[in-house]
């Protein structure tokens, strides 16, 4: 293992194209409403396309990531995210934009990403020591959410500049980017060779371990409600922020890139939070105190209120950044190396399964009640997700554990003498 090269290589792959997806996030629900004239629902259908891939290939995706070479497979997805974004410029070119279009790459961007992110998620602990998965889950923690405050901006700069769509090239050119870091590394991979299993078998496997596990099985249904709620609210906020607050949309990205400083913040001190506190008590006070900051935003109006909006929301993004920093350190260490693809992606399946669901529900609200009042039941729903921590056993531990409890086998009746 390497602390050195190879790292900085995967890091710096991430950091470019967390950048550009962070510009493709504004700038295609943009190009939706600025160039296509698009409603509420159809936005917010966006984002649900684009994770709705978690729910059709999740788990066999799992399986496949834990039996393939995952540096080949994750270039192969920045090849395939790289050729679908080209092709939303191209076609506005050429005057055959539709919001089907935009669909279609939402989609199979999505899809690539699946195998992407849980690739990622099972090499990582190939570059680093285990004592040093945190401080390198927190660079990545920290690089992600940079890239958060400086993509939106950017977006927000090019759709002044030269239109929205110009943002989706960008986003493009940041895959090739990726590809080329991630072709570069050298660190070996270990995969298991032993008898394999059918692929139904297999993501059984996974699905048991996290089904019959105490710590997994709580954090995979914390993590699902919460991200429906922020989905929800995310899924309408460039609508809610241009049609009920009256912010131009030039100036959208730079608010969102503000919220998101707050993100940079709570991923650089989550390591820090985990051993001052405890990792256990860390994710309790990420889940439970900063998400209520988020019901600063319903009420926003230009002025004060808008500032008073945006810092809530960085509080609520710093709390987010830093309990991943501590959960997927945590799940990188506990779960067996043999498993990790399969584990993560059950739980993410979970996880990030109920994101499309709260892009739908946002959008539909927004359409049949009105954007204020979803912001409000979405946020509202997010500072409550954080007390299904409180069941199961975090909630009276310091620290989260390093291996998972012997499972024993139940012991046969003894027979009545």
């Amino acid at each position: 293992m390497t602390t050195g090269r190879d790292f900085r290589l995967l890091w710096l792959a991430q950091a470019t194209s967390k950048v550009g997806s962070a510009v493709s996030a504004v700038a295609l629900p943009l190009v939706a409403v600025a160039t296509l004239d698009a409603g509420t629902f159809q936005v917010a259908l966006l984002t649900a396309f684009s994770w709705l891939p978690w729910l059709l290939v999740g788990l066999p995706a799992g399986a496949w990531v834990d039996r393939l070479p995952r540096r080949p497979l994750m270039i192969v997805c920045d090849l395939v995210c790289l050729a679908a974004f080209v092709s939303v410029p191209l076609a506005w070119w050429l005057g055959v934009l539709t919001l089907t279009h935009l669909l279609v790459a939402a989609l199979v961007t999505g899809t690539a990403g699946v195998f992407f992110q849980t690739a990622d998620q099972v090499l990582l602990p190939t570059l680093l020591a285990p004592a040093d998965l945190p401080g390198g889950n927190a660079r990545l923690q920290s690089t992600e959410a940079a890239a958060h405050v400086a993509g939106p901006g950017i977006a927000g700069l090019l759709t002044q500049l030269a239109g929205a769509v110009f943002g989706v090239l960008v986003d493009a050119a940041t895959f090739l980017v990726s590809a080329v870091c991630l072709w570069r590394i050298r660190t070996p991979e270990r995969l298991q060779r032993g008898p394999r299993r059918s692929l139904t078998g297999e993501v059984a496997e996974g699905l048991r371990f996290v089904a019959g596990d105490p710590y997994l099985r709580v954090l995979t249904v914390w993590g699902a409600m919460s991200n429906l709620a922020l989905t929800g609210y995310q899924s309408v906020l460039v609508v809610f922020l241009i049609r009920e607050v009256g912010v131009a949309p030039g100036v959208v990205g730079g608010l969102v890139a503000a919220t998101s400083l707050g993100g940079v913040l709570g991923a650089a001190a989550g390591s820090a939070i985990g051993r001052r506190l405890g990792t256990a008590r860390a994710l309790l006070a990420t889940s439970l105190v900063t998400p209520a900051f988020g019901l600063l935003l319903p009420p926003a109006e230009p002025g004060p209120r808008l500032g008073l909006a945006v810092a809530g929301l960085a509080v609520l993004v710093a709390g987010v950044s830093a309990g991943n920093v501590v959960k997927g350190s945590f799940r990188q260490s506990y779960v067996p190396h043999h498993l990790l693809g399969r584990v993560t992606v059950s739980m993410q399946m979970l996880n990030y399964g109920t994101i499309p669901l709260g892009a739908l529900i946002g959008g539909g609200l927004g359409t049949a009640i009105g954007l204020r009042p979803t912001i409000w039941l979405m946020m509202g729903w997010a500072a409550g997700a954080g007390l299904i921590l409180l069941i199961g056993p975090i909630r009276s531990a310091r620290n989260l554990p390093t291996r998972p409890a012997p499972r024993v086998a139940p012991r046969e009746p003894v027979p009545a003498g």
